[in-house]
């Protein structure tokens, strides 16, 4: 029996660890990136954007494909009913697949198994999920071009913990993984990053959410992080490691020592907005003033400090624009990255947005401002003009040349046009999720 593990238009971290285990388990199994017609008799398609499910390359490599048994898994699995509805798939693995995934090819689908939902007599029959107890796992099953794969500058991300003690409300990580922290042992990432390194790969970012919540106690006094960080430099260099997403609640000197003697250099905070009462919306936990503290913290050891900020969140008024703008400003960042608020399914933001008129909603509502000239939604407005701020108020700041004001322009347009198709289609599917 050939299975094929597709991860669609790039190698993500997920479809190589399961492709590992299923190895280790003796199957046979390869990995691809590539949406064509495939000769294995089992078809494992991991899918990681809602955007997925309108995907026409998507229908068109399972039209390609019909007759084999397709598989889906992956974080669009927390809404199966609507996998279902909009794929012609024969089953969805719900949450956590690596113990599923071994259930289904040895028993075949049945109610019996934990962790899937499938089609029978046109209902949607779900069982509960899977969670996985001991997340130490074979070696992943490496594409041999993975050097040739770039995600925000890495070949790969891999998996350090599973968890996250936060509860943001546009993040799907504590709801699909829990809130309680389970971590690999050194020993095994290190295994995995040797193989990554043999394989050609130049530089792994470490994830897993918050990567500072790894090993985590509540004293915030991580040495696991930093003897992982040590072993993962040893491995790769320092310019080979990247440990990219922190929270600012979540440092301490030592960590920030770590992250400045063993990797490239930089922190990545999710600071998403500069006004208190919409961080208090986010349920991010932390102040304005906390996210300062922590920008100035990680340029005192001597870290580039990039920040990511969201923009268009329900109920956020010109006001509280101005004071994310204001935060930009002062903070001087060495980067940022900026969103429109997206609405992943199952999560607080994707109820709150359903529950909103779509005229109340700044990712559909007309811009009166001064960007009206170009057409923009009010969200694509906010994202273009803070894209502007940030590059004339970085620590080392550039020029807003025509080029650059059309890189932006056209990158707020894409944005909102994705964040409104995935709004319509929770819409669609409002009943299940």
């Amino acid at each position: 029996m050939k299975i094929e593990l597709v991860s669609p238009f790039h190698y993500t971290y997920a479809p190589m660890l399961l492709g590992g285990i299923l190895k280790d388990e003796g199957f046979d199994v390869e990995i691809s990136n590539t949406l064509t017609r495939k000769s294995a008799e089992i078809i494992l398609l991991s899918l990681y954007s809602t955007l997925h499910l309108i995907d026409k390359d998507i229908k068109n490599f399972i039209q390609k494909n019909k007759g084999k048994e397709i598989i889906v898994g992956g974080p669009i699995s927390t809404c199966p009913e609507m996998v279902l509805e909009e794929l012609p798939v024969d089953t969805v693995v719900v949450g956590e697949g690596e113990e599923t995934i071994l259930d289904i090819l040895n028993d075949g689908i049945s109610e019996d198994i934990k962790g899937v939902a499938f089609l029978e007599d046109g209902d949607v029959i779900k069982t509960p999920p899977k969670p996985v107890s001991n997340i130490d796992r074979p070696i992943p099953l490496i594409p041999d071009d993975i050097r040739n794969e770039n995600i925000r500058g890495a070949n790969v991300y891999i998996e350090t913990h599973r968890g996250c003690i936060g509860n943001c409300g546009f993040c799907q990580v504590p709801r699909y993984f829990g809130r309680k922290i389970r971590s690999r042992s050194i020993e095994n990432i290190l295994e995995e990053v040797k193989a990554f390194k043999e394989k050609g790969c130049n530089r792994i970012a470490i994830s897993g959410g918050t990567e500072s919540l790894y090993g985590f106690d509540k004293k915030i006094n991580n040495p696991a992080l930093i003897e992982l960080l040590q072993g993962i430099s040893e491995i790769m260099g320092k310019k080979g490691v990247s440990a990219p997403d922190l929270r600012v609640d979540y440092i301490n000197d030592e960590v920030l020592d770590a992250i400045r003697d063993y990797t490239i250099g930089w922190v990545f905070f999710g600071i998403e907005s500069g006004s208190d009462r919409i961080l208090k919306r986010m349920r991010k936990g932390v102040t304005v003033e906390k996210c300062f503290q922590g920008v100035e913290m990680a340029k005192e050891h001597g870290l580039n400090v990039a920040a990511c900020f969201i923009v268009g969140y329900p109920g956020e008024e010109e006001e509280d624009f101005e004071e994310t703008k204001n935060f930009m400003e002062e903070a001087m960042l060495h980067d940022f990255f900026v969103s429109i608020a997206e609405p992943i399914p199952k999560t607080p933001l994707a109820e709150e947005v359903l529950s909103m008129d779509t005229d109340e909603n700044t990712v559909f509502k007309k811009h009166e401002g001064k960007y009206r000239v170009y057409g923009l939604t009010e969200a694509e407005a906010r994202f273009f003009d803070l894209s502007l701020c940030g590059e004339t108020n970085k620590f080392f700041s550039r020029i807003v040349d025509q080029n650059l004001f059309e890189i932006y322009l056209n990158a707020a347009r894409k944005e909102g046009d994705d964040t409104r198709k995935i709004t319509e289609l929770l819409f669609k599917h409002k009943s299940s999720c």
